[in-house]
C-alpha cells in the first residue's frame, strides 16, 4: 500500500517538530477528549490516553518502522479507543484482554489496526465511486433512505408511492452492488 500523506505526523513526532506536534494536539485531541468523556472518562483521563497513544505511535515508528497507509486521525482514534477500553476494563477489576502491556505485543495490534483502517478506507472509496455511477433518482432515493427517515415520509417527499419507492430502492441497491462487485472483481484480477 502507498504511504499516506499524513506520514508527516509520524515524521514530526520522530523529529520532535514542535509545530507538527502542536498541530496534532490542536487538530486531534478535542475529538478524542470528547469521545473519552462520553465513555466514562474525565479530562485528565483523555489527556493521559492521548499522550500515551502518541508515545506508543512514536515508539512504533521509531523501533518498528511504522508507516501510515491511512489518515492519521482515524488511526490515532483507534489506538486511543483500544487504550481507553483496556483502561476501563482494568478499573472495573475485570480481566484485561491483554495480560501485559508489552509494547511489542501492542505494536503488532497497531499494525493490524492500521491495515484494517486502510482497507476500510479503500472499500468506502470504491463504494462512493460506484455510487456516483448511479442515476440521479437512484442516488436521491438511497441518500434519503440512509438518513433513517421512515420510508413513507421519503415516498411522500419524492412524490411517489410507498410501493414504488420500495421497488426502486431495491433495484438501485442491486445495481449499486453489481457495480461494486464488478469493480472488486476487476481490482482483484488486476492485482493478480
Amino acid at each position: 500500500m502507498a504511504i499516506h500523506p499524513d506520514q508527516r505526523y509520524l515524521e514530526g513526532l520522530l523529529s520532535n517538530d514542535n509545530q507538527l506536534v502542536d498541530e496534532i494536539y490542536r487538530l486531534f485531541s478535542p475529538g478524542i477528549r470528547s469521545w473519552i468523556i462520553q465513555n466514562s472518562g474525565t479530562e485528565d483521563d483523555a489527556a493521559d490516553i492521548f499522550q500515551e497513544s502518541l508515545i506508543d505511535i512514536y515508539n512504533q515508528a521509531k523501533y518498528k518502522g511504522l508507516e501510515l497507509t491511512c489518515p492519521f486521525q482515524p488511526f490515532l482514534l483507534l489506538v486511543c479507543k483500544r487504550k481507553w477500553l483496556n483502561e476501563i476494563k482494568k478499573r472495573g477489576a475485570r480481566q484485561v484482554t491483554k495480560s501485559s502491556d508489552d509494547l511489542s505485543e501492542y505494536g503488532e495490534d497497531v499494525f493490524a489496526v492500521a491495515e484494517r483502517v486502510g482497507v476500510e478506507e479503500e472499500k468506502a472509496k470504491l463504494f462512493f465511486q460506484q455510487f456516483e455511477r448511479l442515476g440521479e433518482k437512484c442516488r436521491e432515493i438511497l441518500r434519503m433512505s440512509l438518513t433513517g427517515q421512515r420510508q413513507e415520509k421519503i415516498a411522500e417527499a419524492l412524490g411517489v408511492t410507498y410501493g414504488y419507492l420500495r421497488k426502486k430502492k431495491s433495484e438501485c441497491m442491486a445495481t449499486l452492488m453489481s457495480y461494486v462487485q464488478a469493480a472488486t472483481g476487476a481490482t482483484s484480477q488486476g492485482a493478480i
